[in-house]
Protein backbone atom coordinates (compact mmCIF):
# COMPACT_ATOMS: atom_id res chain seq x y z
CA UNK A 1 0.00 0.00 0.00
CA UNK A 2 1.28 3.42 -0.93
CA UNK A 3 0.73 5.98 1.88
CA UNK A 4 0.64 9.75 1.34
CA UNK A 5 0.63 12.66 3.77
CA UNK A 6 -1.55 15.52 2.54
CA UNK A 7 -2.89 18.73 4.05
CA UNK A 8 -6.24 20.42 3.49
CA UNK A 9 -6.79 21.35 -0.19
CA UNK A 10 -3.87 19.18 -1.36
CA UNK A 11 -4.37 16.40 -3.92
CA UNK A 12 -2.97 13.19 -5.30
CA UNK A 13 -3.34 12.03 -8.90
CA UNK A 14 -4.06 8.42 -9.89
CA UNK A 15 -3.24 7.59 -13.49
CA UNK A 16 -4.03 10.36 -15.95
CA UNK A 17 -7.63 11.06 -15.01
CA UNK A 18 -8.36 10.60 -11.28
CA UNK A 19 -7.68 13.32 -8.71
CA UNK A 20 -8.27 12.82 -4.97
CA UNK A 21 -8.35 16.08 -2.97
CA UNK A 22 -8.45 16.58 0.79
CA UNK A 23 -11.54 18.77 1.14
CA UNK A 24 -11.79 19.05 4.93
CA UNK A 25 -10.19 17.68 8.09
CA UNK A 26 -12.20 17.74 11.32
CA UNK A 27 -10.75 15.81 14.24
CA UNK A 28 -10.45 12.19 13.13
CA UNK A 29 -12.62 12.68 10.00
CA UNK A 30 -11.18 13.45 6.59
CA UNK A 31 -13.45 14.49 3.71
CA UNK A 32 -12.19 13.55 0.26
CA UNK A 33 -13.21 14.94 -3.11
CA UNK A 34 -12.74 12.51 -5.99
CA UNK A 35 -12.70 13.69 -9.58
CA UNK A 36 -12.95 10.66 -11.87
CA UNK A 37 -14.48 9.82 -15.26
CA UNK A 38 -18.09 8.61 -15.19
CA UNK A 39 -17.03 5.15 -16.34
CA UNK A 40 -14.86 4.69 -13.23
CA UNK A 41 -17.01 3.51 -10.31
CA UNK A 42 -16.15 5.17 -6.99
CA UNK A 43 -17.71 3.83 -3.77
CA UNK A 44 -17.08 3.85 -0.05
CA UNK A 45 -15.69 0.45 0.99
CA UNK A 46 -18.87 -0.67 2.81
CA UNK A 47 -20.99 0.19 -0.25
CA UNK A 48 -18.56 -1.64 -2.53
CA UNK A 49 -18.68 -4.72 -0.28
CA UNK A 50 -22.50 -4.67 -0.28
CA UNK A 51 -22.56 -4.44 -4.07
CA UNK A 52 -20.16 -7.38 -4.32
CA UNK A 53 -22.26 -9.45 -1.87
CA UNK A 54 -25.38 -8.77 -3.94
CA UNK A 55 -23.60 -9.77 -7.16
CA UNK A 56 -22.27 -13.09 -5.86
CA UNK A 57 -24.63 -15.96 -6.80
CA UNK A 58 -26.02 -18.06 -3.93
CA UNK A 59 -24.26 -21.40 -3.41
CA UNK A 60 -25.32 -23.96 -5.97
CA UNK A 61 -26.41 -21.29 -8.46
CA UNK A 62 -24.43 -20.35 -11.53
CA UNK A 63 -24.57 -16.62 -12.30
CA UNK A 64 -24.43 -17.26 -16.05
CA UNK A 65 -27.00 -20.06 -16.20
CA UNK A 66 -29.38 -18.90 -13.48
CA UNK A 67 -29.38 -15.10 -13.39
CA UNK A 68 -31.36 -13.55 -10.54
CA UNK A 69 -34.82 -12.27 -11.43
CA UNK A 70 -34.89 -8.60 -12.42
CA UNK A 71 -35.77 -6.24 -9.62
CA UNK A 72 -37.52 -2.96 -10.09
CA UNK A 73 -36.77 0.10 -7.95
CA UNK A 74 -39.53 1.40 -5.69
CA UNK A 75 -42.06 3.56 -7.53
CA UNK A 76 -41.10 6.65 -5.51
CA UNK A 77 -37.42 6.26 -6.30
CA UNK A 78 -36.15 8.40 -9.17
CA UNK A 79 -32.93 7.44 -10.93
CA UNK A 80 -29.98 9.01 -9.14
CA UNK A 81 -27.24 10.82 -10.97
CA UNK A 82 -24.15 8.61 -10.51
CA UNK A 83 -22.04 11.74 -10.02
CA UNK A 84 -24.07 12.87 -6.98
CA UNK A 85 -22.47 12.08 -3.61
CA UNK A 86 -23.96 9.34 -1.49
CA UNK A 87 -25.96 10.97 1.30
CA UNK A 88 -25.64 9.50 4.75
CA UNK A 89 -28.61 9.93 7.13
CA UNK A 90 -28.11 12.30 10.04
CA UNK A 91 -28.04 10.02 13.07
CA UNK A 92 -27.33 12.76 15.60
CA UNK A 93 -30.01 13.34 18.25
CA UNK A 94 -32.54 15.98 17.36
CA UNK A 95 -32.47 19.14 19.51
CA UNK A 96 -35.59 20.75 18.02
CA UNK A 97 -37.94 19.70 20.85
CA UNK A 98 -35.60 20.33 23.74
CA UNK A 99 -36.28 23.34 26.04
Amino acid sequence: MLVFSRKNNESIVIGDNIVVTIVDIRGDKVRLGIDAPLEVPVHRREVFDAIRRNQDPPQGQCALLDPPPPSSPPASSAPQDPRQPEVMPDLSPSIENQP
